[in-house]
């Protein structure tokens, strides 16, 4: 299956990690402003956060995902969820507006439009998780180990996986 090729796989472990990581300090440091961004080698960290903060949250992360806790690789902030609803409600906006030549028409058929653009967002809501949970990450992190956790410029760390 392609979520299983090398690079892929280790990338949606580490947006699982990241995940997990990014759950656990925003309940240890509430009102912390935090983002993250995965790839196979580990991911990125933004937040006014020391390394040893990340290092704490990221370990236990790593040992909380690898004894079950699946449900802390989906983050409700997921870049994933805004994707999903942005592709869903806009998508759906558009369907009844296709075709249409007209001004007047599609003047008159913003009121439709609209109506099937919060259609489409209300399906994404529950889509985007799902996404998360079934394609874009993987909480199963294998031997997936934390080699390092690097301070690149103030608020952004590295987090380095092998």
């Amino acid at each position: 299956m392609i979520l299983d090729l090398p690079l892929i796989l280790e990338t949606r472990r580490n947006h699982a990690l990241e995940h997990a990581t990014i759950h656990l300090l925003s309940h240890k440091h509430p009102g912390k402003r935090m983002a993250g961004h995965s790839n196979p080698t580990g991911f990125f960290l933004l937040g006014d956060l020391t390394t040893q903060q990340i290092w704490e949250s990221a370990t236990e992360a790593h040992t909380r995902l690898n004894s079950g806790e699946s449900g802390l690789a989906v983050h409700p902030g997921c870049g994933t969820n805004m994707a999903t609803t942005a592709l869903l409600a806009g998508t759906f906006a558009w369907m009844p507006l296709r075709g249409t030549k007209s001004t007047l028409w599609r003047l008159l058929l913003i009121p439709l439009a609209l109506l099937f653009a919060l259609v489409g967002y209300q399906l994404s809501k529950p889509l985007g998780p799902w996404l998360q949970k079934y394609v874009t990450t993987e909480a199963n992190l294998g031997s997936m180990q934390i080699i390092d956790i690097v301070p690149v410029r103030k608020g952004v760390h590295r987090v380095i996986t092998k």
